[in-house]
Parts: C-alpha cells; sequence; structure tokens
C-alpha cells in the first residue's frame, strides 16, 4: 500500500513538473517574464553606487520615547529620503553634512533639522492635532489625506496583516472593519473565501468586489469550484487572490461606497480594494528581511455524533434475533441507519471482520463502541511559511525582490497546499521630471490532493458515516488483500475514509503572473503624465483520479482540465495639482482599455469509466466513452474619466468625477452608459474654534453612480455540440433565450458621514449612513416548456440597501512604557427586492432541503423559506395548529411556492468587530475578536445524518413518557403550545429502556416504536372532514419505528441559528533589545519573536460542532451560496503558532 502511494506522488510532481510552462505557449510567457523581471532589475543596478556622507539616528514620540516605524526623512530640496524601519531607526546617505532633514509623520508636527556636520542625529517628534489627517491610498492609486475625502475608507496597514499569518490574505481583515464581510468557506488551507461590502445587493449571487494590487486589477476567480469530474466530486480549488503573499503588502484600502469606486468602472459595483505592496527606497543601503513561522492546528470539536447503536434499522437484542432467526445477532453493516443493536451492555454479534470457525461460519464478537474514530482519523495540520525581502536604492534608483515560500499539511491524510512566489519591483529617476517603475509578481500555487468539502467523495463524510461499533484504525489498510487496485475495504455500500483520502485525488497546479509598467512624467511644476501597462494572468491545471469501487463511480473515472485567462489593461492620464493661497486643486483627465480573455478546455470518462485500474490517462477511457468540453471568450471595454477635487483653507472639500464605459459584451446602441459622482466634505472643527480637547470634526456626504455590463455573448444564441446520434454529429443550443437589447446595470449610491477625533487621538469616532439602488439588474426569468427554453435573459429588478456603519477608537493608556489601544466596529445592513419584471412576484436564490432562499418583491433578501406543515386551521377549533397527520401517523407538507413559510434569514442582524493592542516596553499583546449575531444557516449534514438517527442530539430530546409525571397524553395536551403546534415533535425512543413503545417486526415485539403528536382527520363517504382523532398516545396511535420516523419533508428540522463569537487573531511579541543584537555584531538590525493563533471559535448558539461560517458554498464564476453547508464539517482547530522574524 505505501508503495502504491509512493508511485502515485511521484507521478503527480512529474506532472506538476511538466505544469503550463512546459507548452509552447508557456515557454514564450517565460521568455517575456524574464524580459520584464531583467528590464526591472536593470533600473537597480546602481544599487551599489556610493554616495558621500551618511546619517542616521532614531525619531521617537516626544510625549513617551516610543520609537516610531515609518517616518519619512528627506534631505530639503531633493528627492532623497528614506523612512525609519520597525525600531524607529533610519540611516540616509546625504550629498553633505551641510544639508537640511525634512522629517514628517502622520498624526506628528513636521520638523526641520540642520545636520551641521552631525553623522548622528536621534530625532523627536511633537504629537500635533494639526497632523491628524491621515493619508490612505484612494482610486487610481491617489493618496490623499483623510480628512478630504467625502466618502467612507478604511485602511489596514501590512504590519497588522502580517502580525499573524494567514495563508489566504482576506482572512486577515475578517472583524477589522465596518461594513466588511470575510467568510472562509472552509477549513482547509485552499478554502475560498468570500468578501462582500455592504450586503448582499446582487441578485445573481456574484458580490464579490474589485481587486486592484499596484494599480492591477486582479482576477479573484471562484472559475469551475463545482462537480466537475465524478459522481459527487464536489472540490473548492479555491480562489485567486489567495496567491498574493501578505508578506509583500504595505497596506490594504477597501473603498465601500460607489462615490468611493466610480472611477474603476463597471467593476467597481461591488467596492474596490486596494492593494498597495512593499517597495525599496531611493538612497538607501541594502537591507535584508526575513521571516519564518510555524502553525500547527490542532482539531479539537467534532460534530455530536451518538455512539450508543450500530448501524441498522432495529436494536435487536441477541435474545430477540435468536427468536427472530434461530442464529446469533448480526450487524446490518451496509445500512446508513444508526439505530442497530445497542453498543457497551454486554452482547455479541456477527460483525464485518468477524473471524471464522473451522466450519467456514462467523464467530460473534464483542459489540463495542469507537468514540473516538474521527478523532483518530483526523491528524495535527501543520502550515510553515518563509520569506526573504531585499531592498535597496541610489540617489536614481530603488529595488525590492521577495520570495515567499508556503507548505502546508492539512488535517485530512493526505490533503495539502504549496505556494511559491517572487515579488520583484524597481524604480529608475532618468531625470527629477522622469521616472520608470515596473512591478513583477510570478507564482505557482499546487496541491497533490484536495479533498472534496462536500457530500459525496469527502473523506470527512466517510468518516463520520463508519459505524461507531467499527474501529476506523482497521480501515488503515484499505485495500482487499489480493484485490489491490480493484477493491476497498469497507462494509456495503459505505467507503472507507482511507481510501477516499489516498485514493481519490483532485490535483492542481495554478502559475501565475501579474504586474505592471509605468511612466510618470513630470511635465510642468503643476502638470504630470502618467502611462502604464498591466496584465493578469494565469493558466491553472486541474486533474480527477477516482479508482476503482467507489461507490458511485464503481469503475473509477479520470478527468483533466486547463483553464487560462488573461487580463491586459493600458491607461494613460493627465493630472494636475496646485495649492494656492486659499484653493487647492486636483484634476486628472484620464482613459482605459481592457481586453479580457478566457478559455477552457477539458477531457474526461463518462459512466464506462476505466478500461483499466489505476491507469489515470485520456487513452484509458473507451473513445465512445470520452467527453470533451471546450470554450472561450473575450470581452473589452474602453473607458475615459475625469476627476476635480477642489479644497478650500483645509475647510471644504468637493469631488468631482465622471466616467464613460464602452462595452463589447452590450448591443451597440446600449454599449455606452456614462455615471458620475459627486462628494463634499467640511472639517467642522477648522471653521470653528471648538478648544484644545477637538483635534478634528468632519461632516462628508456623496452620491454616486456606477455602470456595469454583462458576460460575452449573451446577445445571441451560440451553438454546442449536443452529442452524436448515430454518426450524426448535432448541434445544441444554451436553454437560456437571450436578449439582444440589453442594458447595463445602473448602481446608485447616496452616504453621509462624520468622523471626529478628540484628546490628541485619545479618542476616534466614525459613523456612516448609507442607502443604495441596484437597478436594470441582468437576471434570467424562467419560461414554460412550451417555449422550449428554460429560462430568458433579461434587465430586471431593483434592489435596495441600507446600512449603518460605525467605528470607535481609544488609547486608554499611553506613558513611555505603555500603550493601551481598543477598537470597535459596528455594521447593519439590510437588502431588499422593490420591483421585479412584470409578471414576476419573487426571486429564487437557491432551492435544497425540501426548502430554499427566496424574496418577493418587498422582501428582504436572504429569506430561508420551507414547506408548510399541515395543521388544524380552523381556530375555533381546540386542535387549531396541531399537526394533521396522515393515516400511518407521519406529518404532511404543503410544497406550493405560495404555501411556503418563512423560517429565518441567512444575514446577520449585526456584526461587531473588536481589536484591542497593548505594549509594554519590547512585549506586545493583540487580539482581534468577531461576533456575528443573528442569521439562521441550513445544515444538510445534519439532515442526512438525522434522517440517519446518528447524532446525540436526537437521543438527548427524545420525549421519554417513563419520564413524564402522569398521563402522556394529558401532558402533551397540557403543553400544545410548546410541543404540539406548528412542530414536529416524536415520543417514543428506540429501546424500552429510552421510551421506546413495543411494535411487532415479523411477530417478535421490539421497543422502538415512537409516535407524532397530532390528530388524524376524519372523513365521510362524500370527504366532508367530520371530526379529528387524537395521536397522543392512547387507544388508536399510529406507531412508527424510531428509523423511520423523521421529518424528512421540513428545512427547519436542519435550521440552526447562525450567531459566533471568533478570536480571529491573537498574538504576543517580543522585541530584541537593541543592545543584544549590537552585540550580535551580525548587522542585524531588529528581531522580533511571535507566538500567535487565530480563527478560534469561542462560542456558536448552535453548539453542533458545525462552523457557521462554513454556510457560504462557493458555486464557480464568483458565486457563493450563502446560508445553506453541506458535509462542510471540518472539525474546529486550536492553532499554535510561533514567528521569527529579523532585519539586517
Amino acid at each position: 500500500m505505501v508503495s502504491n502511494k509512493s508511485v502515485g506522488i511521484m507521478e503527480k510532481r512529474y506532472k506538476y513538473d511538466k505544469g503550463v510552462f512546459s507548452e509552447k505557449t508557456g515557454i514564450r510567457n517565460s521568455v517575456r517574464l524574464l524580459m520584464v523581471v531583467c528590464i526591472s532589475l536593470f533600473f537597480s543596478a546602481n544599487v551599489w553606487a556610493q554616495q558621500n556622507e551618511r546619517v542616521s539616528g532614531i525619531v521617537t514620540d516626544a510625549s513617551n520615547g516610543e520609537p516610531l516605524p515609518g517616518v519619512n526623512i528627506m534631505v530639503k530640496g531633493t528627492t532623497m529620503g528614506t523612512s525609519t524601519d520597525a525600531e524607529g531607526e533610519y540611516s540616509l546617505r546625504v550629498p553633505s553634512l551641510t544639508e537640511t532633514l525634512v522629517v514628517s509623520y502622520i498624526g506628528y508636527a513636521t520638523r526641520e533639522l540642520n545636520i551641521d556636520g552631525r553623522s548622528t542625529i536621534d530625532i523627536e517628534l511633537e504629537p500635533s492635532a494639526q497632523a491628524l489627517d491621515q493619508v490612505v491610498v484612494t482610486a487610481l492609486g491617489i493618496s490623499r489625506a483623510q480628512q478630504s475625502l467625502g466618502y467612507a475608507v478604511e485602511e489596514v496597514s501590512g504590519d497588522e496583516l502580517n502580525q499573524v499569518v494567514q495563508e489566504n490574505v482576506l482572512n486577515s481583515l475578517s472583524g477589522k472593519m465596518s461594513g466588511v464581510s470575510i467568510n472562509s468557506t472552509g477549513g482547509a488551507a485552499s478554502s475560498s473565501v468570500s468578501m462582500v461590502i455592504r450586503g448582499a445587493t446582487s441578485l445573481t449571487g456574484d458580490d464579490q468586489p474589485l481587486f486592484v494590487i499596484d494599480g492591477v486589477p486582479v482576477s479573484n476567480s471562484l472559475s469551475g469550484n463545482s462537480n466537475q469530474f465524478g459522481d459527487r466530486n464536489v472540490v473548492d480549488y479555491g480562489n485567486a487572490i489567495s496567491d498574493l503573499n501578505a508578506s509583500d503588502i504595505e497596506s490594504v484600502s477597501v473603498l465601500k461606497g460607489a462615490s468611493a469606486a466610480a472611477l474603476y468602472g463597471s467593476r467597481a459595483g461591488n467596492g474596490v480594494v486596494l492593494i498597495t505592496t512593499k517597495e525599496g527606497d531611493r538612497n538607501q543601503d541594502m537591507q535584508v528581511s526575513v521571516s519564518t513561522s510555524t502553525v500547527f492546528d490542532r482539531p479539537y470539536k467534532y460534530l455530536k455524533m451518538h455512539s450508543t447503536f450500530a448501524t441498522g434499522v432495529t436494536p435487536f437484542t441477541e435474545e430477540q434475533w435468536e427468536e427472530l432467526t434461530g442464529g446469533p445477532l448480526v450487524i446490518d453493516e451496509g445500512s446508513a441507519a444508526r439505530l442497530g443493536p445497542q453498543l457497551d451492555i454486554g452482547q455479541e454479534a456477527v460483525q464485518w471482520n468477524s473471524p471464522v470457525d473451522e466450519n467456514g461460519n462467523p464467530i460473534p464478537t464483542p459489540l463495542v463502541s469507537h468514540p473516538d474514530n474521527i478523532k483518530n482519523f483526523v491528524q495535527t495540520g501543520i502550515t510553515n511559511t518563509n520569506n526573504m525581502a531585499i531592498s535597496g536604492g541610489t540617489e536614481n534608483t530603488a529595488f525590492r525582490v521577495s520570495y515567499t515560500n508556503m507548505n502546508n499539511r492539512g488535517i485530512v491524510p493526505n490533503s495539502d497546499l504549496f505556494r511559491n512566489s517572487l515579488n520583484v519591483n524597481g524604480t529608475y529617476h532618468v531625470s527629477p521630471k522622469l521616472s520608470f517603475n515596473t512591478k513583477v509578481n510570478v507564482g505557482r500555487t499546487n496541491s497533490n490532493n484536495i479533498p472534496a468539502n462536500n457530500r459525496g467523495t469527502n473523506p470527512l463524510q466517510a468518516a463520520y458515516e463508519v459505524s461507531p461499533h467499527i474501529n476506523i484504525l482497521d480501515y488503515e489498510d484499505y485495500w482487499v488483500a489480493g484485490q489491490e487496485g480493484i477493491q476497498q475495504l469497507a462494509v456495503p455500500d459505505h467507503n472507507n475514509p482511507y481510501f477516499m483520502a489516498y485514493e481519490v485525488n483532485n490535483s492542481f497546479f495554478r502559475d501565475r503572473v501579474f504586474g505592471s509598467a509605468n511612466m510618470d512624467w513630470k511635465i510642468a511644476p503643476a502638470v504630470s503624465a502618467t502611462a502604464s501597462y498591466s496584465l493578469d494572468r494565469f493558466n491553472e491545471q486541474r486533474e480527477t483520479e477516482i479508482p476503482y469501487s467507489y461507490t458511485r463511480n464503481p469503475r473509477g473515472t479520470y478527468g483533466i482540465q486547463k483553464i487560462n485567462r488573461a487580463e491586459h489593461n493600458t491607461s494613460v492620464s493627465l493630472d494636475y495639482d496646485e495649492d494656492f493661497t486659499d484653493f487647492s486643486l486636483r484634476a486628472s483627465l484620464g482613459g482605459n482599455y481592457l481586453y479580457r480573455y478566457n478559455s477552457s478546455n477539458s477531457n474526461s470518462s463518462g459512466g464506462g469509466g476505466l478500461t483499466i485500474p489505476e491507469l489515470y490517462t485520456l487513452s484509458n477511457i473507451a473513445p465512445e466513452d470520452l467527453n470533451y468540453g471546450s470554450s472561450w471568450s473575450q470581452k473589452a471595454i474602453y473607458s475615459v474619466y475625469g476627476l476635480a477635487s477642489l479644497g478650500y483653507n483645509d475647510m471644504l472639500y468637493l469631488d468631482v468625477t465622471a466616467r464613460n464605459d464602452w462595452s463589447s459584451t452590450l448591443p451597440s446602441d446600449n454599449r455606452s452608459y456614462f455615471y458620475p459622482s459627486v462628494s463634499m466634505s467640511a472639517i467642522v472643527s477648522n471653521m470653528v474654534d471648538m478648544g484644545d480637547a477637538v483635534d478634528m470634526i468632519k461632516l462628508r456626504a456623496g452620491w454616486a453612480q456606477v455602470g456595469n455590463d454583462t458576460d460575452p455573448y449573451r446577445l445571441e444564441q451560440t451553438l454546442y455540440n449536443a452529442g452524436a446520434w448515430g454518426d450524426v454529429t448535432r448541434l445544441g443550443t444554451p436553454g437560456t433565450l437571450l436578449t439582444p437589447d440589453l442594458k447595463p446595470e445602473i448602481i446608485t449610491s447616496i452616504e453621509v458621514g462624520t468622523e471626529w477625533i478628540f484628546f490628541q487621538d485619545r479618542f476616534r469616532f466614525e459613523g456612516t449612513y448609507y442607502e443604495t439602488e441596484n437597478e436594470n439588474q441582468i437576471l434570467p426569468l424562467s419560461l414554460p416548456q412550451s417555449s422550449g427554453y428554460g429560462s430568458k435573459l433579461i434587465n430586471a429588478g431593483l434592489v435596495s440597501s441600507r446600512g449603518v456603519e460605525l467605528s470607535v477608537g481609544s488609547t486608554l493608556l499611553s506613558t513611555s512604557d505603555y500603550q493601551f489601544d481598543v477598537d470597535l466596529n459596528y455594521t447593519y445592513t439590510r437588502a431588499r427586492i422593490e420591483e421585479l419584471a412584470e409578471g414576476i412576484d419573487y426571486y429564487e436564490f437557491w432551492t435544497d432541503a425540501k426548502g430554499g432562499a427566496y424574496s418577493w418583491i418587498g422582501e428582504d433578501i436572504g429569506n430561508i423559506y420551507d414547506r408548510k406543515l399541515v395543521t388544524v386551521e380552523d381556530e375555533s377549533s381546540p386542535y387549531y395548529g396541531w399537526p394533521v397527520l396522515d393515516e400511518s401517523g407521519s406529518w404532511q407538507s404543503r410544497s406550493g411556492i405560495n404555501d411556503l413559510v418563512k423560517i429565518g434569514n441567512f444575514n446577520p442582524d449585526f456584526t461587531i468587530g473588536m481589536q484591542t493592542s497593548f505594549s509594554y516596553k519590547n512585549f506586545s499583546f493583540s487580539a482581534n475578536l468577531d461576533w456575528r449575531q443573528g442569521g439562521e444557516f441550513v445544515s444538510q449534514t445534519y439532515r442526512y445524518q438525522e434522517s440517519d438517527w446518528s447524532t446525540q442530539r436526537q437521543l438527548d430530546e427524545i420525549i421519554n413518557p417513563d419520564e413524564i409525571n402522569g398521563d402522556i397524553a394529558e401532558y402533551l395536551r397540557n403543553n400544545a403550545d410548546g410541543i404540539i403546534r406548528g412542530e414536529t415533535p416524536r415520543v417514543g425512543g428506540p429501546t424500552p429502556e429510552m421510551g421506546g413503545y413495543e411494535f411487532n417486526y415479523e411477530g417478535i415485539p421490539v421497543g422502538s416504536g415512537t409516535f407524532n403528536p397530532g390528530v388524524i382527520a376524519e372523513y365521510d363517504d362524500q370527504g366532508n372532514l367530520i371530526g379529528y382523532t387524537e395521536n397522543l398516545g392512547g387507544p388508536g396511535t399510529r406507531y412508527i419505528p424510531m428509523a423511520d420516523n423523521y421529518p424528512w419533508d421540513f428545512t427547519k428540522t436542519a435550521l440552526f441559528d447562525a450567531s459566533f463569537v471568533k478570536l480571529r487573531e491573537v498574538s504576543m511579541t517580543y522585541r530584541l533589545p537593541r543592545g543584544w543584537m549590537e552585540r550580535l555584531n551580525i548587522g542585524m538590525r531588529n528581531m522580533a519573536v511571535t507566538l500567535y493563533s487565530r480563527n478560534i471559535v469561542l462560542w456558536t448558539k448552535a453548539k453542533i460542532g458545525i462552523d457557521p461560517e462554513r454556510a457560504f458554498q462557493p458555486e464557480g464564476n464568483g458565486f457563493f451560496k450563502q446560508g445553506i453547508e453541506r458535509y462542510n464539517v471540518t472539525p474546529f482547530v486550536l492553532p499554535v503558532g510561533i514567528k521569527l522574524s529579523a532585519n539586517f
């Protein structure tokens, strides 16, 4: 077995080595990339050139002596400068020791210091209320003073993101910003992460924002995260933003509303995430930074399954079975139900691995439970992340090169993820007026196996479905002896979890390059021009190998897919920026050309499977069973835009923007769409003297529109290969009828807000209220079958949303040794359907578990509906609201669309995030809490498991008549409001000791009967209702075997509260004293050791061992199915990590 695994892994690595770059197109791309990297390095070729003199020192806060990182230090009248490191230290080469230094930092008064022949200058900066206008990165990468903005922008520094290492950088933003919802859809390092800004407003489910890295719009695609190859093999390959290395990030700015994002055009309707990466500094000696981290993910909390009974539908005793069959008790191994013979009570039975006597008869063995099966199956996950960066610069050049390596071993056996990335950027100043800059990021993400996280090939599902009478460790040798490669070792109709983990392999690699080349030309003191070209390209290959004997593909299957995506952006702009006596003016006029190409090619086996087991090649698939799929698309958008920002005496600011797009995906008459924005801010504290306590009070307001187009080829019908009929090749058309006169979607937004800063930045508050209308949404309208189509694509739908965002922060303690800060944020958001097309009353988001997520006109988005329980509707009846049971005593439901009843909403009532940091001398502590209150989700996991009576919850909730004081019928009547009305309770248990009622099984009395409280309707011969008979345990009660008694038709039985509290991050850092490093004499400037943990589930209201955050299923193409999970049951983990970082 070990040999087979080793060979498989060797073959997989060989396939990776071939990769996309072994193809001709890949070679060409590599050559082009190499040229770009060489040019970038050429810009920094003079890094070793020497200047005449050097000045160094440390910059500290004058009020408490704390070092200040990131302080800007410039040589006055030149472009020479640097910034302080994490310890507040700086080193700068200067033309001579007669120059003047200009030292500036946000929140502190700017100082000018004459060098006067000194080589060491320690600098103290005084906090200044006049300097509290924080600078943030806004649209098009423009840095603006935050006080001048008329809209909400939040920024997180790279230091904050890197305090705790995360495999996906988006997870580092969880809980840190108001109005931003981050959901990790699975527990694996490769899992997709959903980011929604200001709530879901798209009826199609695509609410992901636009990501822009150093001016490069990059894909966050979820392409194909679905059931591609194999029956029920649903794999989450992650979204593409995970390719970004967090160690390279300088800052992340989130543009929340349309006013902030309007300049980015049609893709910015859901907000924009601007990511700025680190750069080298001019006149900087070469610096080296290294970091390494290791985190251990120890599983500790699992689904609450019972280990009381073996598989089977009736808990027979040895005596009952012998009376029934005349032989020893036998376990029904192939049953899905977990209500067989009771364990741990001294019984023996013939089991799946029972030995045989000399006559070949199986020997009964003790029936004992193995409650730690899932714990014994999973393993401690380990992730190692290493980073090294080199940066430096001369008078005319600056560069930075960074390499990151990440290796992950998942908690599911044989799961892994590897990521390697190289980031190179360089700047060359040809003259004081002309500079060039290039930034390139190239990387590969790959995995030998990503286990499915849905129902089907999921190893965790197989592990949870192992009956507690089986020791899961007996499954480790997962091939039947003598049938290796052909038959897995498992009980009938079940899969061996080790077989699923090691033999069902979903491998992939993604080679990606993104970057830009930029030119900046200072035409005049106030006029400049920029030009840039950017590229985001990835090539991805996915392979699925499913062996013989998988229960749903008995002859195995194989599939391979290649995905290619490229986006090119070319832009130019002319900028004007000048300060007058009382006014300031910034204006830009620019244009952009976008071209995007996507293609996908796949081959796979059909229902026939593999000809030869364990040979995963296309030639091993019978020609008539070989499926082929191919698709490609291209899209272009031409854009022009303009902006103007006018300021008056640091008191009033007015911003106006306008943009026009021409999209190739819209019809010629509607191809052009224009959208403007206007925003204003007023610094009230600069208009009126409010005393020393008030640093700033600002009011702001904005209005904006953003247009949006659609996907390619949605105007006219296209053809596809519909398969052969005999020797004739057939062509077909998609089931959606397209519309040739589609209009662009338009998002209109208004927001008002205020920002306060008091007591020298000791107290901070920001509040925003916004309203948004998303109209002309492009939706599929259902059509009758007689039309020949399933749906028609139309412009329909007006969705309105509104929300409140609050942030408050305080520096509670600040001395020379101590610093204590607390920040809180609060988010409330709601979205509602206001209009749909004529004749349409509701929109269906998804259907599942017999219910679904629907929204009728005038209702909030996110409502979850269920089938209606048939109840007594006569309000005058004493049985009003009681379930009306059928003749067998089972519940009845109504499933018509107008009979559905609302049972919840998948959106939270509100969210609260809290960040706290405390430092004492060289020690620092930080923590980040995320609280989401309210909302519901549907657990298909619990629905399937409880239909098989597998959970502990079911046994705990049994109504045992033996525990009721008095008559059970009287008890139920007296508690009808809490137990019977509108509910689906069951009375009775699996054994007489647990309250089970006696019923006959082929003449043998068995005590696992139950009944459903309610009434049974009586009718006359004409079908008229004449009365009701109680079904309360008295005469005439219909008893049902417990294994058959589950309300499968009702979603609410698997509906749970989604409230939770998570400790997203917690860390403790110790920075080594400067004296220690000086004694080492190895050029080390600083070093830090950090202990950390992350994503710890502190509390869930549901208490079922499932993370409510996992109720976010990635569906591909940017869509997430919110409010439902299906075997996304990665155990809760307790991570423990350590990080070492140093700078030289």
